[in-house]
């Protein structure tokens, strides 16, 4: 499985203390961002490919005359194929590279993309999610990995925010692509834009940066530490000297990179394995995935179009709240940002689920008003204005928590030695937890919408004691210091 960042920290027991955020700084900062940034494309695409489905969903449902059931399939099959993408990533990268698995990805996206634009039946739409799913899950491993392996540990927590960042971009991007062609199609999802549908075109344009995601992977250099484990040295000074600068002694930190790899137990799935199924780290790294996907955030991202439409909201309406709150994401993503290497992860996540359980419960009160059945359904004025405004309180509470706290400590909170296969399996719980809400979603809003926030915001509730309980903070530690 991939390592994640190990032998990256600058050593500091014979450094004076500095200002929090101010030590270590690199020569070449500007350059290590360009290099974060381009391995953050892929959590770009994985933002874009997992909200522009958003877009399609109503016209996917009348094309194909697909019940709710069958939706959540075409739906939550992608979900299953991160998983499957996530679990695979890190034996790929350390055969044959980082960079190689990020441009496995952006071809499986690419074919993805084309794919699910020209498809000729509800299974086949469905095989092509699946795929874009795989190059989605081995995204979500190898970018925080990579961004890792090259990041300044002063930076560490801000520039591996980076990937989150893109993934909220990402799917602020889509919404407003969507927007624009539903416009082009006069708000007609199903309206003809370029010879195609609307919704097959939304799905298509995701081929434009899943081609530029390709492109920029062959301009960033290669982990340090793969070069090293493969006996390319000469290369991996060379980058080194690029992300920490030149003034170090470059054989000095190949040669710690080295005798840290020695030292390291090559992690495996049964290094996880405790008296209670996995060791309790690992279990704590279960929870943190689950927690994140069970409070119900991707109903917001996969179905908000379909939902505002089915409280009474016309369609071009629908697709702009959706976009709005793509934006609310970005500002809560920023705040986290700022703040996760200030104060701390735990106290993010808990007042991150202490905000969405409020929102949750409100959204939950405002739906308990909708009155009519079928396509003629509304809320009062009042209930109508609370849900759009409880909803973008949800979105901006996790985006300023775990929706960048978790993928932060999933990438500290494990010892060197069981670290890539922890992370591996913590990933594909968060795709599983993931596909399980986006797959009940289209039935449980047709049993109730009430009862589906009240049981999303119960999941908010309960996170909050298995925060202060069983996670410990990270901030300011080394990867060692872990374990």
């Amino acid at each position: 499985m991939l390592p994640v960042a190990r032998g990256v920290h600058v050593t500091s027991t014979t450094k004076a203390p500095q200002p929090e955020g101010r030590e270590a700084r690199p020569d070449h900062l500007g350059h290590v961002i360009f290099i974060t940034a381009a391995a953050a494309m892929g959590g770009f695409l994985f933002g874009y490919d997992s909200s522009v489905i958003n877009g399609a969903t109503v016209a996917i449902q009348h094309r194909f005359d697909v019940d709710a059931n069958m939706l959540g399939w075409i739906i939550a099959t992608a979900l299953l194929g991160c998983a499957v993408g996530a679990a695979v990533a890190g034996r790929i990268a350390d055969r044959i590279g980082r960079i190689r698995c990020m441009q496995i990805a952006a071809v499986l996206f690419a074919a993805s993309a084309i794919g699910s634009a020209l498809p000729f039946a509800a299974w086949d739409l469905t095989m092509w999610r699946f795929i874009g799913g795989i190059g989605i899950g081995m995204a979500s491993v190898i970018g925080p990995a990579y961004i890792a392996e090259v990041a300044p540990p002063a930076y560490r927590g801000r520039l591996a925010s980076f990937q989150q960042a893109a993934i909220v971009i990402g799917i602020a991007v889509s919404q407003l692509v969507n927007y624009g062609i539903l416009k082009l199609a006069d708000d007609d999802q199903r309206g003809k834009v370029m010879g195609l549908e609307a919704w097959q075109l939304m799905l298509g344009v995701m081929v434009i940066p899943a081609v530029l995601y390709g492109v920029l992977s062959f301009v960033i250099p290669e982990s340090p530490r793969f070069l090293i484990s493969v006996g390319r040295d000469v290369e991996a000074k060379k980058v080194l000297g690029e992300v920490e600068g030149n003034k170090i002694d470059l054989d000095a930190r190949v040669n710690e990179i080295e005798e840290g790899m020695r030292r390291e137990h090559k992690s495996s799935f049964k290094d996880l394995l405790g008296k209670v199924g996995f060791l309790p780290i690992v279990w704590i790294g279960i929870g943190l995935s689950v927690f994140q996907q069970l409070v119900g955030i991707n109903v917001i991202f996969y179905y908000s179009n379909q939902l505002w439409q089915s409280v009474g909201k016309d369609p071009s309406s629908s697709f702009l709240y959706s976009f709005e709150t793509s934006i609310v994401n970005i500002i809560g993503t920023i705040i986290a940002m700022l703040f996760v290497d200030r104060i701390g992860r735990k106290p993010l996540a808990i007042i991150g689920s202490a905000g969405m359980a409020l929102a949750l419960f409100t959204c939950a009160w405002a739906f308990s008003y909708r009155t009519g059945s079928g396509d003629n359904v509304s809320l009062p004025n009042a209930q109508g204005l609370t849900a759009i405004i409880a909803a973008n309180f949800f979105v901006l509470f996790f985006a300023l928590s775990w929706g960048v706290v978790v993928w932060v400590l999933l990438g500290e909170i494990f010892p060197n030695r069981i670290r890539a296969a922890a992370l591996g399996v913590a990933a594909s719980a968060q795709w599983l937890a993931n596909f399980a809400i986006t797959k009940t979603f289209p039935s449980m809003s047709e049993w109730s919408l009430t009862g589906s926030y009240i049981i999303y915001g119960a999941f908010a509730v309960i996170s909050i004691p298995f925060v202060m309980k069983f996670v410990k903070e990270t901030k300011g530690k080394t990867l060692e210091e872990m374990g």
